[in-house]
């Protein structure tokens, strides 16, 4: 019993001097170790290559919703803001085209041979009227923009377009800037501090009523050489308040905005993300 008792005792301190050696060599490892916070920039190619361009119209967008705001000059000015400082095409100042008018200019005559088709039509046939785009009051919502795919699509005019400002990259598109309400339980976080002071942050359910807007634009991207599409991209932004906050259209719009700049930008040019690496010394 005694040689076992010196066995186990002699283990137990050997295992006990390990651990101390252990924890301080971890002690100087620590005391030598530094810490280093290196900013690194990570490039993004742009989806367009844009290099045969050395211009960029922002021509104008069909544009409906809300009428608080005139998402078309908005979307148009912003964007060539933007273009100005962030990309190296040169943006042309230009009218804004008002295309909304030029949509309903290019059914027209459509509409009229389509009459006629129907008064000609033999066998008492009835030809099939083809309805003008819908006003600006009546665009509310996505579906409403859809009579106005077929401008993007003539190649025609926008190379027409093109060869008035010397064949740049143009921008069109639509913007449907709309109001938005909704009620509901949602989750927020909320403060409480029990007996002794102490502070904790808990999830709270609490029913609310609020209201905001969305945004959705569409980007067409066409190459004034020829007047085809080269790109398009759609994008939905929505906000939210407190339906007692009272928040203009205008800096909702502008807070959207804000959100899909970047990515429209990254369509035209290389973009760069900045971080940050940890490094060990």
């Amino acid at each position: 019993m005694t040689a076992r008792l010196k066995k186990t005792v002699a283990r137990r301190t050997a295992g006990r001097w390990v651990q101390a050696t252990l924890l301080a060599l971890l002690a100087v490892t620590a005391a030598c170790t530094s810490y280093t916070e290196i900013p690194i920039e990570t490039p993004i190619q742009p989806k367009l290559d844009v290099s045969a361009f050395q211009r960029v119209l922002v021509a104008g967008f069909v544009a409906g919703g809300s009428e608080d705001v005139d998402a078309n000059q908005e979307t148009v000015r912003l964007l060539r803001s933007q273009l100005r400082t962030k990309s190296s095409l040169k943006v042309i100042d230009a009218d804004i085209l008002p295309l909304l008018e030029v949509a309903q200019d290019q059914a027209q005559p459509a509409a009229d041979d389509s009459r006629t088709t129907s008064a000609s039509g033999s066998s008492g046939e009835r030809g099939t009227t083809a309805a003008p785009p819908p006003g600006l009051k009546n665009i509310k919502e996505e579906k409403d923009l859809e009579p106005y795919e077929r401008l993007f699509a003539n190649t025609a005019y926008w190379k027409r377009i093109g060869e008035e400002f010397q064949n740049p990259l143009i921008v069109t598109g639509t913007v449907l800037f709309t109001n938005r309400s909704t009620s509901g339980f949602v989750q927020r976080d909320q403060e409480v501090f029990d007996s002794l002071g102490r502070r904790r942050v808990m999830p709270v359910r609490t029913y609310m009523e609020r209201k905001g807007f969305v945004l959705r634009p569409k980007f067409v991207f066409i190459d004034g050489r020829t007047g085809a599409t080269m790109y398009s991209a759609s994008h939905r932004e929505e906000i939210l308040y407190n339906a007692q906050q009272n928040t203009p259209a205008l800096s909702a719009y502008f807070e959207l905005m804000d959100r899909l700049v970047p990515d429209f930008l990254s369509t035209l040019s290389s973009q760069k993300i900045k971080g940050t690496r940890v490094l060990l010394k």
